[in-house]
């Protein structure tokens, strides 16, 4: 996935700038494009098939048709290679917005309705200039669930809010938020789902690391600010469901990335094995097998090495090493401890790791120390 970079050059005439300005507007924000405004207004002694000729420098062009920038009479041969042929012979994708009552050829296509500039018609050109880039991943975690009364008005206040422009909003329900992310998949790049619930940051950090197809090797921070550099420059919606805190801001990323957050209810019980360890090490019960604990311990430990989810194996070690404690197992102990001493040499946090050595050797250790001179 690549951040957005391409062009759009509006063809309009001077009496269509509001127009244009208002459409240019609405597309940086929405879609992630550079706009050259000023560079697309018809100028004395040219028409509109020569600016769209200029056009082609760009990535994309939208010829904007009014009774301002149209002759009274337009014959095919004086429009029809500059709009037409041209741009399909050169692979330049052109596009045709009509801002009044005017008639533009019926063979121009796709075509937008922009007089009046309504919510509609608007996210339809931001969604067909955002097609070329936008990775349509159908297989995306966006689970189905009834529809309420009203949701349609609701989805459309949400569209305005975090679809057509970067941003955050809050919801009470699951269904309404599951539902915005189906219909407006088309307005982003990726949506990622997160249900947070009583899990740790640290293990929220690694499911979106994994989503997103990155390799987190960093300690937390160091790899919350890598998902904030990744997910700040792309047009993402980061649907967090089942937030208990007030304010999830480690995942309220900024830039080009929206946030949705809801506040009631979950997904359902999710079957990824790490997932299921990491809930059983958060709330450990004393009546547990120890020697099933320590089962799933090692077999987290081999899927976060595995997964490259550093942070997430040293999180684990941890509840592990607190767990052995507890119960005076000196070999987790020191097998805990190694793993432990393993990741922070990795992280070059070597003092750490020198540390937490010694006291393991000393503490943990059952081999006989040998004194040197």
């Amino acid at each position: 996935m690549q951040t957005l970079s391409h062009t759009l050059f509006p063809c309009y005439a001077p009496g269509d700038r509001a127009t244009a300005a208002a459409v240019a507007a609405f597309l940086e924000r929405g879609a992630d494009v550079r706009v050259f405004l000023e560079e697309g207004e018809i100028r004395p002694g040219e028409d509109l098939a020569g600016k769209a000729r200029d056009a082609r420098m760009a990535d994309i062009v939208l010829v904007f048709f009014s009774r301002e920038s149209m002759p009274s009479r337009w014959a095919r041969a004086q429009w029809e290679d500059a709009l037409l042929k041209e741009p399909a012979a050169e692979g330049v994708r052109i596009g045709f917005a009509r801002c009044d009552d005017c008639a533009p050829p019926a063979v121009l296509k796709p075509r937008f309705e922009l007089a009046g500039l309504s919510t509609r018609p608007l996210r339809e050109l931001k969604r067909w200039v955002r097609k070329q880039e936008a990775s349509l991943d159908e297989s995306a975690f966006i689970p189905s669930l009834p529809r309420s009364p009203g949701q349609d008005a609701d989805l459309e206040v949400l569209g305005i809010a975090i679809a057509d422009r970067a941003g955050t909003e809050t919801v009470a329900s699951l269904g309404p938020a599951l539902e915005f992310a189906r219909a407006y998949r088309e307005d982003f790049d990726e949506v990622f789902v997160l249900d947070c619930g009583d899990r740790s940051v640290t293990a929220l950090a690694g499911d979106l690391g994994a989503q997103a197809g990155l390799r987190l090797e960093g300690d937390l921070n160091e790899n919350l600010e890598r998902l904030r550099e990744f997910c700040s420059a792309r047009r993402f919606l980061l649907l967090l469901a089942d937030v208990r805190t007030a304010d999830p801001h480690e995942f309220i990323f900024g830039g080009r990335c929206s946030t949705l957050i809801v506040t009631g209810g979950g997904l359902e019980a999710s079957a990824d094995p790490l997932r299921q360890i990491q809930q059983t090490f958060a709330s450990l019960d004393d009546a547990a097998s120890w020697t099933d604990l320590c089962e799933l311990a090692r077999l987290g430990g081999r899927l976060t090495r595995e997964q490259v989810r550093i942070a997430e194996c040293y999180e684990l070690m941890q509840l592990w090493h607190v767990a052995a404690e507890v119960r005076g197992d000196r070999k987790v102990l020191d097998e805990s401890a190694r793993e432990m001493v393993w990741i922070l040499e990795g992280w070059g946090r070597e003092e750490e790791a020198r540390i937490l050595d010694i006291r393991r050797t000393a503490e943990f250790d059952d081999q006989m120390q040998l004194p040197f001179e």
